[in-house]
């Protein structure tokens, strides 16, 4: 981590950055991918699920700093396909960096395995000092969430499973949103780069899966489990 006073850091942390806006990652590189003064070495970039399951595993980074939402099947899918990496001896870490603080995004990503989740609005130091926490093993929350998370986990009113939403795959949970954020079948196969088929055969799917018989039925069911 970067001394005070500037000189230079004491370890580094080989990070790679998961996010499908170009512009963003830019950023994030520019404001924390100083080596010689935050510590942070970004060793790899990636902009879709598959690239970032294909750029971890070859770069085997301390901390993967992931957004939620991705093409090819969200931060979920990543964490799924890189599970093997997290379980190895100093394996890999993940800390979810993301514009939503929706409780879905939140509990799924934890459940999936990342060590901590922080909103875009954090600053360049807070971010640095939260990868070097993770890369320690620490879990690390943005201010807001962390009463939540724990809430979340901890509410004996609250069945920490939802079995009916784990039914559903995590492609079919993104269509299932954006049905009932009220997104034609057209822009939905262009906001996840599908066809509009496929987005019809998940609407069926997710359907047949909780017994629902329509659009506006589905629109009630996620609305009231607030994944909307």
């Amino acid at each position: 981590m970067t001394d005070a006073g500037g000189s230079a850091p004491e370890r580094v942390a080989r990070v790679v950055l998961v996010d499908d806006h170009r512009m963003f990652r830019t950023g994030v590189r520019a404001e924390i991918g100083r080596t010689e003064t935050t510590g942070i070495d970004v060793v790899g970039e990636a902009d879709d699920v598959e690239s970032a399951v294909r750029v971890v595993a070859e770069t085997r980074p301390d901390v993967v700093l992931l957004d939620v939402h991705l093409p090819g099947g969200g931060g979920v899918e990543v964490l799924r396909r890189s599970a093997p990496l997290m379980g190895e001896q100093g394996g890999v870490r993940f800390l979810a960096l993301s514009v939503s603080d929706a409780a879905e995004d939140v509990i799924g990503v934890i459940r999936g395995g990342a060590r901590g989740y922080v909103t875009k609005t954090i600053t360049g130091t807070d971010l640095v000092n939260a990868v070097f926490r993770i890369s320690d093993g620490d879990a690390v929350f943005s201010p807001r969430l962390a009463g939540f998370v724990l809430d979340a986990f901890a509410a004996t009113d609250t069945p920490p499973v939802d079995e009916d939403l784990d039914r559903l795959t995590q492609r079919e949970r993104e269509v299932l949103r954006l049905i009932a954020r009220g997104y034609a079948y057209k822009e939905i196969a262009k906001q996840l780069f599908i066809s509009v088929k496929t987005v019809e055969s998940h609407v069926s799917a997710v359907l047949r899966k909780l017994q629902l018989s329509n659009r506006h039925e589905l629109t009630r069911w996620a609305t009231a489990r607030r994944l909307v």
